[in-house]
């Protein structure tokens, strides 16, 4: 075969796979939109923004088959960093958004984004480390004098960097401990941009310092040498909230289905599931919705 011969049918097998590449990526768009402009009435399923630590717990798995089996209503669960699952929701890319950052979910809802929050469970953070505990946090009067040690030794610490509830927790105690962190990235501030999870596994790789809500923190089996150093500060209290999207904003939403799931959530079978989850005999987070 000529060398123009192959160059031309090696040209047609790449247009082929383009084509198929196309048709493909257009058929998902296609059910993407179809399933964005379906009313809601025809949509036996709603659509989860949530954190990863709801989905990483096992929570969420535990509970939601419960609300299934009760209302025939299917949950589909997109798990990321509070900020993102905000953003998310923005978009018009979900019915209902589970987070835990109080002052960006009041604003979601103060620019109209969303409608009636309400409180659902709580658990904390703990700040975690090397065994060999280099900065001396655990011998610490508070979280901000914890911090102040890691900053003074220049220990290393592992920032989730994404925008999530607990990186927004984390900001806010550097803040309130009068370090400049922002100056110390990339030095021994670490940031990975990444999920919990991904940032307990760099911390466990290099030595690190991390805050991490508590649930994660016990569903986590890579820890190696890292220990639980400092908890119990009434700073690292965290709350999470349910919000349903404002369907004015987004027409599409499912917002019956919506209703549903936040009315059962908060109320007394959802609370109790919540209550009664479990992981290793250790209850994970705790119900607080009639504390409204």
């Amino acid at each position: 075969m000529r060398s123009s011969d192959k160059m031309a049918g090696m040209d047609r097998s790449i247009l082929a796979k383009r084509l198929f590449w196309l048709a493909g990526a257009m058929a998902t768009w296609a059910l993407v939109a179809a399933l964005s402009a379906a009313p809601a009435a025809a949509r036996d399923f709603i659509v989860l923004q949530s954190t990863t630590s709801t989905q990483n717990s096992g929570l969420l798995d535990a509970i939601l088959p419960i609300f299934t089996a009760r209302t025939g209503i299917e949950v589909r669960v997109v798990a990321v960093g509070t900020g993102q699952a905000l953003r998310n929701a923005r978009n018009g890319d979900g019915d209902v958004v589970l987070v835990h950052a109080r002052a960006a979910e009041d604003a979601f809802v103060a620019e109209g984004w969303g409608i009636d929050r309400r409180d659902v469970m709580y658990n904390d953070f703990v700040v975690v480390g090397p065994e060999a505990d280099p900065a001396g946090v655990k011998g610490a009067a508070d979280v901000l004098e914890a911090f102040r040690r890691i900053a003074r030794a220049r220990a290393a610490f592992a920032s989730r960097g994404d925008d999530s509830g607990t990186h927004k927790r984390e900001l806010a105690l550097w803040q309130a401990a009068g370090v400049d962190i922002a100056a110390e990235s990339g030095r021994w501030y670490l940031e990975t941009g990444s999920g919990m999870g991904a940032t307990l596994n760099l911390a466990a790789g290099v030595g690190a310092y991390t805050l991490t809500d508590r649930a994660t923190w016990l569903s986590f089996g890579n820890r190696r040498g890292l220990r639980l150093l400092f908890e119990g500060d009434p700073r690292l209290f965290n709350q999470y909230g349910v919000i349903r999207v404002n369907p004015a904003r987004h027409p599409h939403v499912n917002a019956e289905g919506a209703k549903a799931f936040v009315d059962w959530l908060t109320g007394p079978e959802g609370q109790a599931a919540i209550a009664a989850y479990r992981l290793n005999g250790v209850q994970l987070f705790f119900p607080n919705a009639a504390a409204r």
